[in-house]
């Protein structure tokens, strides 16, 4: 159904459409390759072709869409040694991050790593891939909010999205949440004790070990 209440066109309308897209993509709702009909997705949204048609622009310039000629767009398929690469580039960028959080981070926010490294250990032992997922996503996002990094936080939101497919996957491989757990309460434990250089440490010993995965 339409969105009646909402703006039909303009700049508010562009972020409306922008906003639904993307987080649709990054939960998963919206498979890759999966066609994006622009009369269809203005009808859902409640706002004009061309509001949708320059959201997918700009999805475009994030990775997140792939627009075809004469075939329209469609949620970009990332290839395996794609996604290496792009952990390549995480693993610079986070560790980076993990060392700035290890010497910037405040009690309070040190308290909110444990508590997620908690919630982690507890989701392993229930059997819950995908509420782990997610926390092990929400930690990640806290160690780039606490780093204070802005440069580093922004590109990796853009390289993060690109990999949410292969992020599903790995969470439901047998297996694979019992080892990365490790992974990241060592994180959790560096950073907390102030150790910028085995925070650094412990986030390449864990993206190694997905690039591993990946190639698996």
């Amino acid at each position: 159904m339409p969105n009646q209440a909402g703006p039909t066109s303009g700049e508010q309308a562009r972020q409306l459409a922008l906003t639904q897209l993307r987080q649709a993509i990054l939960r998963g709702e919206m498979a890759p390759a999966q066609r994006l009909v622009e009369n269809e997705l203005a009808e859902q949204f409640g706002v004009t072709r061309a509001s949708v048609r320059a959201a997918l622009i700009e999805l475009e310039s994030e990775g997140l869409v792939e627009r075809i000629r004469n075939r329209g767009s469609r949620v970009r398929v990332v290839s395996v040694d794609e996604a290496v690469a792009i952990t390549e580039c995480r693993m610079a960028l986070e560790g980076l991050c993990a060392a700035k959080a290890a010497v910037t981070a405040d009690a309070e926010q040190l308290d909110r790593l444990t508590a997620v490294g908690e919630a982690m250990t507890q989701a392993v032992a229930d059997g819950d891939p995908m509420l782990y997922s997610d926390l092990n996503h929400e930690l990640h996002a806290m160690v780039r909010e606490f780093s204070g990094q802005r440069t580093a936080v922004s590109l990796l939101e853009r390289l993060n999205g690109q990999l949410v497919r292969h992020r599903f996957q790995l969470a439901l491989r047998p297996g694979r949440p019992q080892q990365s757990l490790n992974e990241h309460l060592a994180m959790i434990d560096a950073i907390r004790a102030r150790e910028p250089q085995a925070a650094e440490a412990a986030v390449r010993s864990h993206l190694a070990s997905v690039i591993e995965a990946l190639r698996g």
